[in-house]
């Protein structure tokens, strides 16, 4: 009778050799595509070649980076391209959009170092704080003469200011207005006077009644560890002689910003909802979390893509300085106002939840999905390829 030796080994099954015959044919392939691979390093480099003449000609003549309209158009034509060639147009929409970005890049470092009003002075007040650094190595990298003047340097205000083209005021939002007030007096007529607070009506209106020279509101939508102006936001809202502001605003186009122009109202009007209501609800959500004690590494280990994503969001919230979103979500009355009706559409929704009426849900979520319209297919498509690259990520 046989038995099993558990000390023998398994044998394992045998691997057919590859025919030599095949081993040549793959190599041929390989070296044929090694070919091909050198072709397309070899075009990119022709390409950056006549993008660093783009670049020149951009610097000469203090034009924009971005272009919407010409990548867009390049997009389209590349897919119909691509589909004609068999292949899929998803696949060299990407591709080209890494390319068309990294262009954009390079020429936003090259037109990075040229100042459109190179060698003028800038004021930074509240320069040492993050977004008075950030900007402070734009400028200076640009050929401007940067000074600082911050909480300790207000005894030498008349002298930090004579002479200067444009005053930043970035500082805290509660004491925007009245920092404005204070640097009224030391201005020069003609120099430009902005804030970079995310509320806009009231501190333009005190930088109008400071100074009676140029006064125009910014509104940077991104934050301090940008590496990049490239597709970046700056709101602008007018307040006094624009024709003599416009040399800012062609500043940052050069470094690639995108601007968008609405007045103060209209601004903080937008803002509310999508800063103020949306930073409330995401710290509620991690309030929540925290309370209940949730692992958050065992949700995560059986989460769905789309979660993650959600919390990561969560999480970059409370990875931040608390008093940047508690500026944000408290800075006005009107915000007030918001969040305390966004609070009760959520208690609104207790009954519901108590009875679990499927059906007033159902009935709900019709009728907004109806008035969400066109913008839910997009949102699909676009949070779509944000899951696609966290897969790819993680």
């Amino acid at each position: 009778m046989e038995t099993d030796n558990p000390k023998q080994p398994a044998s394992l099954p045998t691997l057919n050799p590859v025919d030599n015959s095949i081993k040549r044919e793959l190599e041929t392939l390989r070296r044929k595509l090694d070919i091909i691979d050198q072709k397309i390093v070899s075009l990119l480099a022709k390409r950056h070649a006549e993008v660093e003449r783009v670049v020149a000609l951009k610097k000469a003549h203090n034009l924009p980076v971005y272009h919407p309209a010409r990548e867009e158009n390049l997009i389209s034509h590349c897919r119909n391209q691509g589909a004609e060639a068999g292949l899929d147009p998803d696949y060299i929409e990407e591709l080209y959009r890494r390319i068309l970005r990294q262009s954009r890049v390079e020429q936003t470092a090259r037109l990075a170092r040229k100042g459109v009003r190179a060698g003028a002075t800038v004021l930074l007040v509240g320069g040492l704080g993050s977004m008075g650094q950030y900007f402070h190595k734009w400028f200076a990298d640009a050929g401007y003469q940067v000074r600082i003047l911050d909480r300790d340097d207000w005894s030498n205000a008349d002298k930090l200011c004579h002479g200067v083209e444009l005053v930043i005021i970035s500082v805290p939002i509660e004491i925007t207005t009245e920092v404005a007030g204070r640097l009224g007096p030391f201005l020069p007529i003609d120099c430009i006077l902005t804030d970079i607070t995310s509320i806009k009506e009231r501190p333009l209106n005190a930088m109008l009644e400071a100074h009676q020279g140029p006064v125009v509101g910014l509104h940077p939508l991104f934050g301090p560890t940008t590496s990049t102006m490239d597709k970046q936001i700056i709101v602008v809202t007018p307040g006094r002689d624009m024709s003599a502001c416009r040399w800012i605003i062609d500043q940052f186009n050069a470094w690639g910003c995108i601007i968008l122009q609405v007045n103060a109202e209209k601004h903080d009007e937008v803002m509310s909802i999508v800063q103020t209501v949306r930073h409330f609800a995401t710290f509620a959500f991690g309030q929540f979390l925290f309370h209940k004690q949730i692992d958050l590494s065992r949700t995560l280990e059986f989460s769905s893509p789309i979660y993650r994503l959600e919390l990561g969001m969560v999480g970059r919230l409370f990875a931040q300085d608390p008093s940047l979103y508690s500026e944000i979500i408290f800075a006005s009355p009107k915000r007030l106002a918001l969040l305390k009706d966004y609070l009760a559409s959520l208690s609104n929704n207790l009954a519901m939840v108590e009875k679990g009426d499927k059906e007033m849900f159902n009935v709900e979520f019709k009728k907004i999905a109806e008035w969400f319209g066109p913008f839910s297919e997009q949102a699909m498509r676009e949070s779509t390829y944000l899951i696609d690259k966290l897969i790819e990520r993680f």
